[in-house]
């Protein structure tokens, strides 16, 4: 008890000092959290697209910025049906368009309507859009709900007006809040005959996929196959870069925080010579001095990582709200997050002070105390 209450108050007779190096590591901690959500939320988004469909696993073209900005030629779409194995290939042109202030990001998806079983989508309302029409369009019961639709009404679309002809269900929240309409309808407006953003594919049952997998990026190198969110940089060269920015900072974050617990825990060693000297030569043992300075260090660490993962809740929450992030990013918090905060803290805490605890613990009794 005599020992915590002894790094307690030698934290708090130091109180501007350690203020000033908890609220370095708390504006460190705060970014690294902000980062993990803003990546892991941006990816989860966006894995979100390749998960609409009822399928194994998805084919976009390979290495580009954007998996939005994939072009997917529709014979390769029949190829890749055509595979032993393969029980279905659907493809799918996916629009990304601003409807109003609370839908900047809305998808319309273009895929035939007699692939619309297959994909997955189940009508609860209303009826099919017809292949060939560029009018009729389906909502998801969410997109329907938070529009205020149903069957019947108009919904007006980059100033082009459709006819909500069905309501429909994926049992996926990301494409539930988008809408359908006929593949021909999407290519004529975006102008890409011929073209989709995605291919899903769902194998019959025991086929073995990474067989399917290969041979498909064999037969065309230029696209490339996804089945697990580890797999998404292959096709979205931007969310590679902000995780790795995400990296980037956790260590920079790192570093900077056992910077400033290095600084101040040797000048706290530094004024405190003679006290070690005391304790040493009242019986403390070195583990105990060295232990004694890594307490002080992992209290001040710990009690500016709490500050920081408040801060970070704050500035996920602003971000949030942003005017270019609403509809992209809905924060969501994984214990991952938190963990990694948690392990750079006490990174932090044992990195910064090691070198002053061993300095602290290695003082010579007599000579500490004769120190001025």
């Amino acid at each position: 008890m005599y020992f915590v209450s002894l790094t307690a108050r030698n934290v708090y007779t130091r109180k501007v000092r350690s203020s000033l190096t908890g609220i370095a590591i708390a504006i460190s901690i705060a970014v690294v959290v902000t980062m993990g959500v803003l990546t892991h939320s941006l990816r989860r988004t966006a894995i979100s697209i390749l998960r609409t469909g009822d399928a194994d696993f998805s084919v976009a073209q390979k290495g580009v910025s954007d998996v939005i900005y994939s072009s997917v030629d529709e014979k390769d779409v029949d190829l890749i049906g055509s595979y032993e194995g393969v029980e279905n290939a659907i493809g799918v042109l996916v629009d990304m368009t601003k409807l109003d202030e609370d839908h900047p990001f809305f998808l319309k998806l273009g895929i035939p309507p007699g692939d619309l079983e297959a994909f997955g989508v189940q009508i609860v309302a209303g009826r099919k859009y017809e292949p060939d029409s560029q009018t009729e369009i389906m909502l998801g019961y969410r997109a329907a709900r938070d529009l205020g639709k149903t069957i019947g009404d108009q919904v007006v679309i980059d100033d082009d007006t459709f006819d909500v002809v069905g309501i429909y269900s994926t049992g996926q929240v990301f494409g539930d809040a988008a809408s359908m309409m006929s593949l021909v309808g999407v290519q004529t407006e975006e102008r890409k005959p011929g073209v989709v953003t995605l291919v899903f594919v769902r194998a019959v049952e025991g086929a073995n996929l990474d067989e399917i997998r290969a041979r498909i990026e064999y037969d065309r190198p230029e696209l490339a196959t996804v089945r697990t969110e580890s797999e998404f940089g292959r096709i979205d060269r931007n969310l590679e870069l902000i995780s790795a920015a995400n990296i980037g900072v956790s260590a920079l974050a790192l570093i900077i925080g056992a910077v400033s617990i290095l600084n101040t825990m040797v000048l706290s060693v530094f004024e405190r010579t003679r006290e070690f000297g005391v304790l040493r030569a009242i019986g403390w043992s070195r583990m105990r001095v060295l232990l004694c300075v890594m307490m002080e260090a992992l209290v001040v660490s710990l009690t500016g990582a709490m500050v920081g993962v408040g801060a970070g809740f704050v500035a996920v929450e602003i971000l949030a709200r942003s005017p270019d992030l609403v509809g992209v990013f809905q924060p969501d918090y994984p214990g991952g997050v938190f963990g990694r905060a948690l392990a750079i803290a006490f990174g932090m805490a044992f990195v910064g002070a090691l070198y002053p605890a061993a300095r602290a613990a290695l003082l010579r009794p007599l000579d500490a105390i004769r120190h001025e």
